[in-house]
């Protein structure tokens, strides 16, 4: 009966993990997926996760399906932290918002919502993207193209191409766009580029999708949120998927929402009856005890006021490892610009590593990334950064 059926090739990110944990060497080191190590080279269970979760297992009830749309506190949640409380998108109730299982569960359902009333439209993706934008569009029936982002000669935005890109497509074109920390590049664009954005998205009538995963990692919680809010003061109608997979270290819980900013409440009602249709054809309804830990901690003004500490805590520790891999790197390849090290943002870097040079730092050195030659900043600490930084310039040189 299943003959025909070929064997599945592996997630190469996935497929890197597993291939660490058979690594018998205990200098081992992953720099592959993207997990948030503290100093000690651990994932943390962050402390108001641990209160939050404790407040909860004092409360024993019944366990009924949530809502299609999930939990109303955590999605009040959602809207205050991405969009801010105060943003008159949020207080119009223009916002229909979904709580989904994880950031990809969002951009799943928005997939298949935009499928089916844009079934003609294409989807443009950043040149390079995560792997999984391709699989997710491409699964929901859309023609998948690229636009111009990336310059492996300068380390930065192709912002003139991209910018022409955008100017050329037709309308209704649904294009993809990471409104910090990119991934994988983690070449951001600046505010003054994003509003330049926004004037071709709307003078085009494109249909923007914003995926946030790495909301605070960047510059902040608000100011990452930038383009999200000076979208929405526009007036445009677009859709935003977020995750908390990084900045609540809550990776297994798969919390993630879907919002989609409409023209008014009237609109965003009929949005959201149909948001949950599609979440009804997908998995039914959200998880529980990942959604009611994270809108305690959201909306809690104590645990929220301890948890930007913690997201704080993280980013600097990861601009730390930037800056410490940066002269770590600068000592040992003099003449090399390395600036992009420190001008890229969030967890992810381009170090314009050949896939053999991937391979050599994986074989001789134990340390692991994805052959694209991006590297998880995070995976770095004070221990390990010599050791790192002295197996990338021998392969280099070499």
């Amino acid at each position: 009966m299943f003959d025909h059926i070929a064997s599945y090739a592996g997630d190469p990110v996935f497929g890197l993990t597993d291939a660490l944990q058979k690594d018998p060497r205990s200098h081992k080191i992953n720099l592959g997926i993207g997990l948030y190590h503290d100093e000690d080279g651990r994932i943390p269970l962050l402390p108001v996760v641990a209160k939050a979760e404790a407040a909860l297992a004092l409360e024993v009830h019944a366990r009924p399906y949530l809502p299609m749309e999930g939990i109303a506190a955590y999605r009040e949640a959602v809207q205050d932290m991405v969009f801010g409380a105060s943003h008159e998108a949020v207080t119009s109730g223009r916002i229909a918002t979904i709580q989904t299982v994880g950031g990809s569960g969002a951009l799943k359902v928005g997939a298949d919502f935009l499928k089916r009333y844009f079934p003609d439209s294409e989807v443009w993706l950043s040149d390079p993207t995560w792997g999984s934008h391709h699989a997710i569009f491409e699964g929901a029936g859309f023609k998948v193209r690229t636009y111009p982002y990336y310059d492996p000669v300068t380390a930065s935005v192709r912002f003139d191409d991209m910018l022409a890109a955008l100017k050329s497509m037709p309308e209704q074109t649904v294009i993809l766009l990471q409104p910090c920390c990119h991934n994988p590049t983690g070449a951001d664009l600046s505010n003054n580029q994003w509003e330049e954005i926004l004037s071709v998205v709307l003078d085009r009538k494109l249909i923007s999708f914003l995926d946030m995963a790495y909301q605070g990692f960047g510059d902040g919680l608000d100011e990452d949120a930038f383009v999200i809010r000076a979208m929405a003061q526009t007036g445009a109608r677009f859709l935003v998927s977020n995750s908390f997979s990084k900045n609540l270290s809550f990776y297994s819980e798969r919390c993630g929402s879907l919002s989609v900013v409409c023209a008014d409440k009237s609109e965003a009602a009929r949005v959201l009856g149909q948001l949950k249709c599609t979440v009804g054809t997908n998995y039914s309804s959200p998880p529980n005890h990942g959604g009611q830990i994270v809108a305690r901690v959201l909306l809690d003004p104590l645990l929220r006021e301890e948890w930007e500490a913690e997201v704080t805590a993280m980013r600097v520790r990861i601009k730390t490892m930037r800056q410490k891999l940066f002269y770590a790197l600068s000592s040992r390849l003099a003449g090399w610009d390395l600036q992009y090290l420190l001008k890229q943002r969030g967890m992810f870097s381009y170090t314009g590593l050949s896939a053999d040079q991937v391979d050599r730092l994986r074989d001789e050195f134990g340390i692991y990334l994805v052959r694209s030659g991006r590297i998880c900043v995070a995976g770095i600490n004070s221990r390990n950064v010599e050791y790192v930084a002295e197996a990338i310039a021998k392969v280099i040189v070499d």
